[in-house]
């Protein structure tokens, strides 16, 4: 004990010395927080307390094992998205010429932040809010932000797994009740349902029979009841598998992440058997090179990566909050991101396989409807039989032999040819046709699925799995919702959990009434994409900028036991958040020159028709993009001008005895002093010795952070390590 201090004047003194906490560690070296008894925190810039970090240390709920925790990173991270997303957006954008931007994006964008929130919610052990108010309280917002594009995500993700329940059901029966269009009977008279003859049976079923969908967004045309109750099943599934925390989901994991790779390769093997698959495949792979050079695609897959990987949600952040802080989580980055990546390029096969047998099967079907056509104009002698090459049988007719007839009748009846009404009946165009999200699913793969041999067993595998693969990101996406929230304000797990579901579905009933799927479009393609990217660019400034590259990957090695790779830290600086301001920049100018709208089914044309927003549903749009977006700026305001307290003044002082934690904050002079002075043998720590870290000639222990001495991430720790003896 220094020879000036308070404690020894008050040994050669009858005085009475008030002494604070903050005069008995002025002359105090900071020193291995890991192997000191007594824990005495200074909060600083609105830090975690020390005491909090203690006790959290050992109650936090952990993994069982890592492969839990990898299989519930992959669980949520690979979604609906890998299904139908991307295989979309490779048919869009030019085939395999797609994969090149994503890849790039990939290893440029997604495996370094995937990698950075991996680390800090490891490091830190909290969610979403109490990391980025542990790294910098200004910027606490973006936790706050996070919780609530989680909610909008879950709100209308979990109408996508009603609907997968829907069709589940369904799916045992033969034939599929989406094989045939219905048959209504007047009388004597049967007359195939009019939607339907000019539609598809699998376009009717999914937005008649299955939606009910209204005309426009205006059209409310109320609830539809059966998806209501689907809806309803799919929160209580949702709520059993999370309202224990990780120890319920955690094992739910085992199932829903492994079974929908079970599926998708028994589908590959299926698939690859289906007549007219390699040409599905094919197209795919075939590269169109002049679609790598367009911003959109780039902008797209941009896109893709951030909700490939759950960047932005909190979902990552809080499952790697329940690791050890010894754990690889630079290998779980790259492993998860690989997972992720050939699950998509799995799934692309998968449905470039089955669109392929699909595509072969409606080109056959053209060819033979446009054949009766030239038979029924060679009857009425419109066509000469001249015109028909001598070795077409039209009884076996091939598709190269139709191609051979079309084009002799088109270059023959130049002039005449359009009034024919004769299609090419080419097997790329039925191949290019484009379906994106849901109707990929719901329309083009159920259709197909109607065609192979036993459909009903594949029909439930297939829906099966889409279940289980909303399940997986539905429990990501609630403990990006629940675990900032139970760790920040300390409520009651199960009841808060339980309470997230009720009202979730409640406000989801928006998304089952009639026009309920023209509000999944806006919230999945506009509410939050744009909230999404500013919080990821950040996350990466708070870390990267404002709490120091430098300094991050000292803690890294430290925690992982070895440095990280250089590339993170150039990626962290520099590229990552250049990359990530061309892409909000460029969002915002796609909103402003293209006007949101959606694809309206027009029940009277039995088609798809694109709507702009009304005016109220755009004021709608905006408000909910403020409202995700308006916690990052507010909480900065109120900080900045010190509106709102960020724990700068507060004062924690905890120590331990084997599990037990007593924690004393906002002492008052009088209490600190009487603290110090009292001793109560069952409450007063052991004497040891001082445990000092060691990095080496020249270093800084690693709780001394520049032109902060509270220590280790700012987070207040400066911790004595003075016997009581010696007080």
């Amino acid at each position: 004990m220094p020879k000036n201090s308070k404690v020894t004047q008050r040994e050669h003194s009858n005085e009475h010395v008030t002494e604070s906490v903050a005069d008995l560690l002025a002359l105090e070296e900071p020193v291995d927080y890991k192997q000191s008894v007594l824990n005495v925190a200074g909060e600083s810039g609105g830090k975690q307390k020390a005491a909090e970090e203690e006790l959290d240390a050992e109650d936090r709920p952990a993994w069982n094992s890592k492969l839990q925790y990898i299989l519930a990173q992959i669980g949520f991270s690979v979604g609906l998205g890998n299904i139908w997303r991307f295989p979309y957006l490779c048919q869009k954008n030019g085939g395999g010429a797609y994969l090149v931007p994503y890849l790039v994006l990939l290893i440029i964008i997604g495996i370094p932040l995937f990698f950075l929130e991996l680390a800090v919610g490891q490091r830190i052990r909290r969610g979403s809010i109490g990391v980025w108010h542990y790294v910098c309280p200004r910027l606490g917002g973006i936790g706050f932000s996070s919780c609530i594009v989680c909610l909008f995500v879950g709100l209308y993700y979990n109408v996508i797994i009603g609907w997968s329940i829907f069709y589940f059901f369904k799916s045992f029966q033969y034939p599929l009740p989406w094989s045939e269009c219905p048959v209504i009977r007047n009388g004597t008279v049967a007359v195939v349902e009019a939607e339907c003859e000019k539609s598809s049976a699998t376009t009717y079923f999914w937005y008649r029979e299955a939606l009910d969908i209204s005309n426009s967004i205006s059209e409310s045309g109320g609830l539809n009841w059966k998806m209501t109750l689907c809806l309803l099943m799919a929160w209580s599934i949702v709520g059993m598998a999370v309202v224990k925390g990780i120890q319920s989901s955690g094992k739910v994991m085992y199932f829903s992440s492994l079974f929908p790779y079970v599926v998708l390769a028994c589908f590959l093997v299926r698939g690859l058997l289906l007549r007219g698959a390699i040409d599905g495949i094919l197209h795919m792979f075939t590269p169109k090179l002049d679609k790598m050079l367009d911003p959109q695609v780039w902008r797209e897959a941009a896109t893709q990566v951030f909700f490939a990987l759950g960047l932005g949600f909190g979902g990552v952040i809080a499952f790697s909050s329940y690791n050890k802080q010894d754990n690889n989580c630079h290998f779980d980055a790259a492993l998860v991101s690989f997972i992720n990546f050939f699950t998509s390029v799995l799934a692309t096969l998968v449905v470039f396989a089955v669109l392929g047998f699909k595509a072969n099967i409606m080109n056959e079907k053209c060819v033979v409807e446009n054949a009766e056509k030239i038979l029924g104009y060679l009857n009425s002698n419109v066509l000469s039989r001249d015109l028909i090459p001598p070795h077409v049988n039209f009884s076996h007719l091939t598709t190269k032999d139709y191609a051979e007839m079309y084009n002799v009748i088109m270059t023959v009846k130049e002039d005449k040819f359009p009034a024919l009404g004769l299609d090419p009946c080419l097997l790329e165009d039925e191949l290019d046709k484009s379906v994106q999200g849901t109707g990929l699913a719901f329309i083009a793969f159920t259709e197909a699925m109607t065609h192979f041999p036993a459909s009903p067993f594949w029909s439930v595998m297939f829906f099966l799995m889409l279940i289980n693969l909303g399940l997986g990101s539905m429990i990501g996406t609630m403990a990006g919702i629940t675990t900032p929230i139970i760790d920040t304000f300390k409520v009651p797990k199960e009841m808060f959990t339980v309470g997230c579901c009720v009202f979730a579905f409640f406000v989801g009933l928006l998304f089952v009434q009639r026009s309920g799927n023209y509000f999944v479009t806006m919230f999945d393609d506009y509410s939050a994409t744009l909230p999404l990217t500013v919080i990821v660019i950040l996350e990466n400034i708070a870390v990267a900028w404002i709490y120091g590259t430098k300094k991050f990957m000292q803690e890294l090695t430290e925690m992982l036991g070895f440095r990280p790779y250089r590339f993170y830290f150039y990626m962290w600086k520099f590229v990552s958040p250049l990359c990530m301001a061309v892409l909000t920049t460029a969002s915002i100018v796609q909103l402003g020159v293209t006007p949101p709208g959606y694809s309206a089914w027009i029940k009277e044309e039995a088609a798809e028709r694109y709507l702009y927003f009304p005016n109220w549903a755009m004021a709608l749009l905006v408000s909910l993009i403020i409202v995700a977006t308006l916690p990052m700026p507010v909480v900065f305001i109120l900080r900045h001008f010190h509106l709102l307290a960020d724990g700068s003044n507060t004062l924690s002082v905890s120590y331990k005895k084997g599990r037990m934690m007593k924690d004393i904050s906002n002492l008052e002079e009088n209490d600190e002093t009487r603290f110090i002075l009292s001793k109560v043998p069952s409450e007063a720590p052991s004497p040891m010795p001082t445990h000092r870290s060691y990095l080496g000639p020249g270093s800084t222990s690693p709780l001394e952070t520049s032109g902060n001495p509270n220590g280790r991430y700012g987070s207040g720790y400066l911790l004595a390590t003075t016997p009581e003896s010696e007080l």
